[in-house]
């Protein structure tokens, strides 16, 4: 379910969603929304905005978390001051996006939150001949032990998450450091630098790759 008064956000969302082969149902008022939901209709994934008209998003939040305790909940926010969307998360949300945004960073982030509540993300991801053991902390490519520092590994576990999907900066910023992504600062990108130096090694086939204006992505040629 989408909760978006912006009509026109909203039918670029569905349609988008839609074309990537999800069920999309589309509710522009909060009051809705919690009636809906009330009469019993199950959804793998709520997307609200915050300001909505009727009953706004944080009071939605509050009245739908204690009845759907694992229902998976993406706010969508124009406020970017941090004490918004902490707000936002201890009223319930499991995830915030600040408008604009991608879509690519939307569906990357629906996948995560849609792998997390199924229990679907597997212990080793492999990608080309890179593998990740999420348990033994362990990479390795082709054979070839990579070691890599926590934080290093929490960013090369992010994007084998999304394989094959664009990872912004601001999606690496608050899911590895916990902080809203500072543009004036390249910390993001050092830090890239140090993982795709150890993962695409001279003669190797390049797996990590820069997407000019958004982020980076893993994939296999």
């Amino acid at each position: 379910m989408i909760v978006e008064d912006d009509v026109s956000l909203a039918g670029f969302l569905s349609q988008e969603l839609q074309a990537e082969s999800f069920a999309v149902d589309l509710v522009h008022d909060g009051e809705e929304a919690l009636n809906t939901l009330q009469e019993g209709r199950r959804y793998d994934l709520l997307i609200l905005d915050l300001n909505l008209p009727g009953l706004d998003g944080i009071s939605l939040l509050q009245r739908v978390r204690p009845s759907k305790p694992r229902l998976p909940m993406l706010v969508l926010t124009a406020r970017s001051r941090v004490e918004d969307k902490v707000m936002a998360l201890q009223s319930g949300a499991d995830d915030c996006l600040v408008k604009p945004f991608s879509f690519a960073e939307l569906l990357a982030r629906v996948g995560a939150l849609l792998r997390r509540n199924s229990g679907l993300v597997p212990n080793c991801s492999k990608v080309g001949d890179l593998t990740l053991n999420r348990e033994e902390r362990r990479v390795e490519r082709n054979g070839r032990r990579i070691d890599l520092t926590p934080r290093e590994f929490a960013i090369l576990e992010l994007l084998m998450r999304n394989a094959g999907r664009p990872v912004s900066r601001a999606m690496l910023s608050e899911e590895v450091w916990n902080v809203p992504y500072d543009p004036s600062t390249n910390i993001v990108d050092v830090y890239m630098k140090y993982v795709r130096d150890k993962v695409d090694l001279p003669g190797e086939c390049k797996l990590t790759h820069t997407i000019r204006g958004v982020g980076y992505e893993l994939r296999d040629a």
